[in-house]
């Protein structure tokens, strides 16, 4: 018998780690949906305005990965909340926690919209515009402060919404779903079986398992991530329209100068002022990162922006499952801060109107509390109208944007979705409770280790 152990199967492997790292394997995607994209763009079809078969493939191969993932935010965020109550039992300073994490949502919110006001006023974007004033129109659904107090209340047990629509005489019911009400039912469950008592202890060991399996299986999902990628990044390409940036050229650049300013300078000086890797924290959020830019969900790049706070940066799950869901529904520093701040500027500019200190100063206002007034609803357009109205700008110069509405989503969800992991890292540093061996863990490859996985074994993808 030979002295020598087996190989294991990744010693069996002919290919190098690289290559079969999940890292390397979204980079992959990425170059792949890119060039199938320009592919499908230069298809005959494509060239009069039609969709092809590839374009078609691309939609719905990157819609399905999305729908898988948004499929489980429910059960995952319903049984992190509840777990999360209960093993807060264990933590003494639970309200310091939430209002640490409302202050941090407030001030990194309030730095960005002071970029967007600062950009907008040196680009002046409404003045390089070459729209049409035909082209504006009102805008499908508005924002307002009154629905952030209505949202709060849940239509039914799971914050379910169901909507009809009629096309060529069929009529097709979607379900859609809001997560703070899902949030609101989830504590309160949570903090009732705290106060059963022992009652309620074979509910919270169900609960438990229950969220294990969830794991479980959204690791699956994000295994296909990959493939979601390619699709997805291939049908911006291929259906997007890039050439509408011709006419809001001006206005796309100042949204992703505005934006890069956030990403790349205030938020490693907020992540070095705490005393943490710059680099660390970046290659630990980009798999949700990365995700947030191909599919535009906040909500459904979730369940990926949970598990790369807790496995990656090291925040307790306890904290995480409460902070993280919070910040995909009130903390966007893309949608509600730099976007509404600069396009106000914009529609103020078009139609020829001046603002004032007051008004800048309500756009500052709108933008640090005014996105817990759209929680719960998709798209920057809806912040946009309330920081309009608010102003008494015109609503229908919503209508301007929309050519490029796309193209400027990719990289504000980017951002988002980088920022609701900042604030629970900077808050679970500041009280001592960051996992610091999970956050400067090496980073070779991999997005985060398996639950069963050692913390010396854990990587995740570093960024080109």
């Amino acid at each position: 018998m030979s002295d020598s152990a087996a190989p294991t199967l990744a010693e069996k492997s002919r290919f190098p780690r690289w290559a079969t790292s999940f890292g390397p394997q979204v980079l992959a995607g990425l170059v792949i949906g890119v060039v199938l994209g320009l592919v499908a763009r230069a298809m005959p079809d494509a060239a009069d305005g039609n969709d092809n078969w590839l374009i078609g493939t691309l939609s719905t191969i990157g819609s399905s990965y999305v729908k898988l993932l948004t499929v489980a935010v429910i059960p995952l965020v319903f049984t992190a909340i509840v777990s999360s109550i209960a093993n807060l039992r264990e933590v003494a300073n639970a309200a310091r926690l939430a209002v640490q994490t409302l202050l941090w949502f407030a001030i990194t919110a309030f730095i960005a919209v002071i970029i967007g006001i600062a950009v907008g006023l040196i680009t002046q974007p409404g003045n390089h515009a070459g729209v049409a004033a035909e082209a504006a129109k009102e805008p499908a659904s508005t924002g307002s402060w009154w629905a952030f107090v209505t949202g709060l209340v849940p239509s039914n047990f799971l914050g379910l919404n169901a909507r009809t629509t009629v096309a060529d005489d069929v009529a097709t019911t979607s379900l859609s779903f809001n997560v703070l009400q899902l949030l609101v039912i989830s504590a309160a469950i949570g903090i009732a079986a705290l106060k059963v008592g022992e009652k309620a202890e074979p509910f919270l060991n169900f609960n438990a398992s229950l969220l294990a399996i969830i794991q479980k299986v959204l690791w699956w999902i994000i295994r296909l991530a990959p493939i979601g990628t390619a699709a997805l990044i291939g049908n911006a390409v291929a259906s997007y329209g890039w050439d509408a940036i011709g006419s809001l050229g001006w206005f796309t650049a100042a949204i992703y100068l505005g934006l890069a300013l956030v990403f790349f300078v205030v938020y490693p000086v907020l992540i070095r002022a705490h005393g943490l890797s710059v680099r660390s924290f970046y290659s630990g959020v980009w798999p949700a990162t990365q995700l947030g830019f191909v599919s535009r969900s906040s909500i459904g790049t979730l369940p990926l922006t949970q598990r790369v706070t807790e496995r990656n940066l090291g925040v307790p799950r306890e904290y995480s499952s409460f902070a993280v869901p919070l910040g995909a529904t009130t903390k966007m520093d893309g949608c509600a801060a730099i976007y509404p701040a600069i396009a106000a500027i914009f529609v103020a500019q078009f139609y020829d109107v001046p603002l004032s200190v007051t008004d800048y100063l309500l756009i500052i206002v709108v933008s640090v509390i005014g996105s817990a007034a759209t929680a719960g609803t998709t798209g920057a357009t809806v912040m946009l109208t309330l920081t309009l109205s608010t102003l008494g700008l015109p609503l229908a110069g919503v209508g301007l944007l929309l050519a490029v509405e796309p193209i400027v989503d990719m990289g504000r969800t980017a951002v988002n979705v980088t920022g609701q992991a900042l604030v629970p890292t900077i808050v679970a540093k500041r009280e001592g409770l960051l996992n610091r061996e999970l956050y400067d863990a090496p980073r070779d490859g991999d997005p985060f280790a398996d639950d069963t996985t050692t913390v010396d074994e854990r990587s995740v993808a570093a960024p080109a």
